[in-house]
């Protein structure tokens, strides 16, 4: 049975002939009374503190599972990033890589092409110069052939030459000079024409 600090208050009892004083049976009874009074409001103070706490508990246990979660999403989100940069490095390498092994190959050919025109240039050079030398020496023959056939206008007649030298013979070596001055000034002028073209 649950008995209430009301109804110990007022709890009445039987009398009977000796029993107790009632004036002091009452007192104690009140006191009692409320003494019960102040335990059912510690409890009931205890209780809610209690609840309070239990609240208290429960929604940092909810903030602790959030924060779990907010962990575990970063976490995750965190690993996904560095893996999706890692992946990303990776392209970025193996293209910059492709487009640097073609710029070498690129390099390489045309380096090989220079290298072949060049080649092909000196030999075209080579040739040149052998045909230009070919032909100033066919030139070359001809005048020297040309000398022996016909006499240089320049030069006296034969007959007019030995009269010159039986009359003056101080004088006959200069025509003979004047003949190997003018060689002399044709082989200069053909040897220019040889360097200009050749530079």
């Amino acid at each position: 049975m649950k008995i209430a600090p009301i109804d110990i208050a007022h709890k009445t009892f039987n009398r009977k002939m000796m029993g107790f004083d009632p004036t002091e049976v009452m007192d104690y009874l009140r006191n009692i009374s409320d003494e019960m009074e102040n335990l059912i409001r510690e409890r009931n103070q205890l209780k809610e503190a209690v609840r309070e706490k239990e609240l208290m508990v429960h929604e940092y246990r909810e903030r602790d599972e959030l924060l779990k979660n907010t962990i575990t999403t970063a976490t995750k989100m965190s690993e996904k990033i560095q893996t999706d940069a890692e992946r990303e490095a990776r392209l970025i390498t193996q293209d910059a890589q492709q487009k640097a092994d073609m710029i070498v190959k690129d390099a390489r050919d045309s380096l090989k092409r220079i290298y072949s025109d060049i080649t092909d240039l000196k030999k075209v050079r080579m040739q040149y110069e052998n045909n230009l030398r070919a032909l100033i020496q066919s030139h070359m023959t001809m005048i020297e052939q040309g000398r022996q056939v016909m006499p240089d206008p320049q030069m006296p007649q034969m007959d007019f030459a030995s009269a010159q030298a039986e009359a003056k013979p101080a004088t006959d070596a200069a025509p003979v000079t004047a003949r190997a001055d003018h060689e002399e000034e044709i082989r200069r002028r053909v040897s220019q024409s040889i360097e200009k073209s050749l530079s």
